[in-house]
């Protein structure tokens, strides 16, 4: 017999709050070598034309902690992912997909027409992730990480959303 409290409820996608910014900066120290603090991610959060998604537990008898989080900023109908991160402990279960899934709808209802990230050429699972949501490589930049596992270069990636 299986009782509707016991069932796994998919992670709920939404804005992120003032709140939420400890464990955003928490997240964000677990996952890159320059961690932003608290009130970067506020300031980065804070200008007309950013937002910020958040990823969370759907857990009626508990907490809802965000478990990762994406960070865009969007200008004359371009949009930029300055970061997105999730929680190592819950990786590979395709909440970064849905976090970027959920930010490239957001922009395509503002009629933003392309998205553009960096990525790191030796972060393997995020290029499989960029490139299953439609990226595609449009520039380098050499020398552009200064800590990571390959030398240091970036890809430019784009995805048209028009």
């Amino acid at each position: 017999m299986s009782f509707w409290w016991t069932r796994t409820q998919p992670p709920v996608v939404e804005e992120a709050i003032s709140e939420d910014l400890p464990r955003l900066a928490e997240i964000h120290a677990a996952s890159f070598q320059h961690a932003w603090d608290e009130d970067e991610l506020a300031r980065l959060m804070d200008p007309d034309g950013a937002f910020a998604l958040v990823i969370r537990r759907a857990n009626p008898f508990g907490t809802r902690m965000p478990l990762g989080f994406i960070l865009i900023r969007s200008v004359a109908g371009e949009a930029e992912v300055l970061t997105i991160a999730v929680d190592p402990a819950h990786r590979t279960r395709g909440l970064a997909g849905k976090l970027l899934q959920e930010a490239q709808f957001r922009l395509y209802a503002e009629r933003c027409e392309c998205l553009f990230l960096e990525v790191d050429t030796a972060n393997e699972p995020a290029l499989s992730l960029y490139k299953a949501r439609g990226f595609r490589k449009v520039g380098e930049r050499k020398g552009y990480y200064r800590a990571g596992d390959g030398d240091g270069t970036a890809l430019v990636m784009r995805v048209d959303l028009l």
